[in-house]
Order: structure tokens, then C-alpha cells, then sequence
């Protein structure tokens, strides 16, 4: 009887042990890159911030299911390749400048076109106009998809003297941040030098650069009020405006179950709110850093702005229509949303 108790009692180990294991298989680890500098989940880079709250929710709503690593700063791959790293499956997720993939994805550089965005209310509205589904589908082709809509506007850190309108760039090296942006810019009479916003520290403190526009939070992120004497405030009027979303490998959605694809996608969504009042913040949060640093803030005006556009619509926008495929039609689309 003995002996029949334990085969019996070991049986039924090994039967919950086999039972186990499938539900132990489903456990999913999915890597999350990006360009930031890390903190916390209530405490530094926004983008950092979202992507942890990204993390956390999805990781709740699906039992722990779906675990994630997170890799801030250019930890785990240089900002450029995490695009086709995405495409081709090497890598799960990224909070990405989308614009970054210009070289490979010619339509990309639309995300970053000078002067054409001018509120984050308006690119919000991308995401359900025609031109968002045209996005949806083009990056679907190439195996990745936008889980969250980022928009952000961009302020000008400048050294020697205040870049507000064209006239102010000439003989000036200036980082645009696309090549859309550096097109306008040569026109206004700059050289352009483009780097990734995790190095224009350097290059500015070097003097490769006497001016970048990048995103108010970048402004703030990478400190760039000690190696710049001049703010050009985005918070009033911006000819920058970076479309900047949370994307995923369609390899690694792919992988996972419907139920988990539906969590990422609705958690993805719930965050553009966070995104867009985070972004605004740090507009005018931008200013109080350079402000108490003793730099130099001036305000963009309407007037100032308008130049630029004009400047745009002759250099970036007409290279656009002429040389991207179908790239005529991709820009009435955008232009069609207001």
C-alpha cells in the first residue's frame, strides 16, 4: 500500500509539473530601446517615463505573461539602427524619432517636415486622418507598427547669437534633426552637420555645431544649457515638430497571442494623453532651465515663422513632393489635416 501511495503521489507531481510548463513557456521577455537618458517611472525623460509606464500596465494586464527590459540612453544599439534592427525582427521595440529612418524610408522624413505641423493637437489628429493609415500601412510592409502617437515641438540651443528667423542662420553650422529640416536650413544659408540629439552635447561643446533644434525635452535631457548661451523657445510657435512613437518589431507582435496583442495596442493608446501633456510641459519647463542657468530665452513669433515656412515650402517640402515616391500625394494628405 506503501508503495502504491508514493507511485500514485508521484504521478501526480509529475502530472502538475507537465501541466505547468506551458503556462511557464508563455512567459515572454521583450527588449524596449531607446536614445533617452533612464530614470525612473515617476522621475526624469518623459519618454523614458512612458515606456516604463508602457512596460508596467502591459505587464499587469497580462498576468505577467509579458515581461520587459528596458535599455535607455543608446544602451543596447545606436539611435539610427534600432529602425531596420525593428524591421528586420533584431529588435522587439523602440521609442523612436521616426524621422531618423529617412535614409532607408524615404516617407519617414514627412514626420519631421519643417513648418508643416504646427500644433501637437494637429499631429494627434494624424493617427485617424488618411496620411496616419498611409503611415499604419507603409511601416506595416516593413514589419513594424506604431503602438503610441508621440508628437513633440523643438526649441534652438544656439552659442554665439539667438537662431530665431532664416536671416539669423547664415554662416551658422546647424543641427536640424532630419534631412527635411537641414534642406530648409542650407536654404536660410547654414551648413548643416546632422547628429543624434544623444551627441550634440559633444558636438557643440566641440564647436562642430553653433546651433541644434531638437525637442523641448532633448533641450532638458541633455543639458544642453551648459554648452549653449541662446534658447529659441518652442512653446509659442515651432517649425519643429517630431513625430516620435513607441514602435514593435511586427516579428515580435506577431509572437505574441491575440489577447496580448490587443493589451499592447490599447495600453499603447491610452498613453498618447501622458505623451502630448508631458511634451508641453517640458516646452515651457525648457525655459525655467536655460532661464535659471542664466542663458538667453526669446520666443519664436508668428512673423518669424512664416518666414520659415516660406523658406520650407521652396527647399524641404518641394524636394519632398519631387523626389519621394508618391511623395506628392503623401504630402496633400498631410497638409489636408489642420
Amino acid at each position: 500500500m506503501r508503495r502504491n501511495f508514493l507511485k500514485t503521489a508521484l504521478a501526480a507531481v509529475m502530472t502538475l509539473a507537465f501541466a505547468g510548463a506551458p503556462a511557464m513557456a508563455q512567459v515572454k521577455t521583450i527588449k524596449i530601446s531607446h536614445q533617452f537618458p533612464g530614470g525612473t517611472i515617476d522621475d526624469g525623460d518623459f519618454r523614458d517615463r512612458l515606456v516604463r509606464k508602457f512596460a508596467a500596465e502591459v505587464e499587469k494586464k497580462t498576468n505577467g505573461q509579458l515581461k520587459f527590459e528596458i535599455y535607455p540612453a543608446a544602451s543596447l544599439m545606436k539611435p539610427v539602427p534600432q529602425y531596420k534592427a525593428l524591421s528586420t525582427g533584431a529588435l522587439d521595440m523602440a521609442l523612436y524619432p521616426l524621422a531618423y529612418a529617412g535614409g532607408e524610408f524615404p516617407a519617414a522624413n514627412l514626420t519631421l517636415m519643417p513648418a508643416l505641423i504646427t500644433s501637437y493637437e494637429q499631429g494627434l489628429r494624424w493617427k485617424d486622418a488618411p496620411i496616419g493609415k498611409e503611415l499604419v500601412r507603409l511601416l506595416d510592409e516593413r514589419n513594424v507598427k506604431i503602438v503610441t502617437w508621440v508628437w513633440q515641438a523643438g526649441g534652438i540651443a544656439s552659442k554665439a547669437k539667438p537662431l530665431v528667423a532664416p536671416d539669423d542662420a547664415k554662416g551658422m553650422k546647424v543641427r536640424g534633426g532630419s534631412r527635411e529640416v537641414d534642406l530648409m536650413t542650407k536654404a536660410a544659408g547654414a551648413a548643416v552637420t546632422n547628429v543624434a540629439s544623444n551627441e550634440i552635447y559633444s558636438a557643440m561643446q566641440s564647436g562642430v555645431l553653433d546651433a541644434a533644434v531638437t525637442s523641448s525635452t532633448s533641450l532638458i535631457s541633455f543639458r544642453l544649457h551648459e554648452t549653449s548661451d541662446y534658447l529659441t523657445a518652442g512653446r509659442k510657435h515651432s517649425f519643429w515638430f517630431m513625430f516620435e512613437p513607441l514602435l514593435m518589431s511586427k516579428k515580435a507582435y506577431d509572437s505574441l497571442t491575440p489577447a496580448q496583442q490587443k493589451i499592447v495596442m490599447e495600453v499603447g493608446a491610452s498613453l498618447e494623453k501622458f505623451g502630448m501633456e508631458a511634451a508641453k510641459i517640458d516646452d515651457e519647463r525648457v525655459v525655467e532651465v536655460y532661464t535659471k542657468a542664466g542663458r538667453k530665452v526669446v520666443d519664436m513669433d508668428q512673423a518669424a515663422f512664416d518666414k520659415w515656412r516660406a523658406v520650407a515650402k521652396a527647399s524641404a517640402w518641394k524636394d519632398f513632393e519631387e523626389k519621394v515616391k508618391d511623395g506628392k500625394a503623401l504630402f496633400e494628405m498631410a497638409v489636408a489635416v489642420k
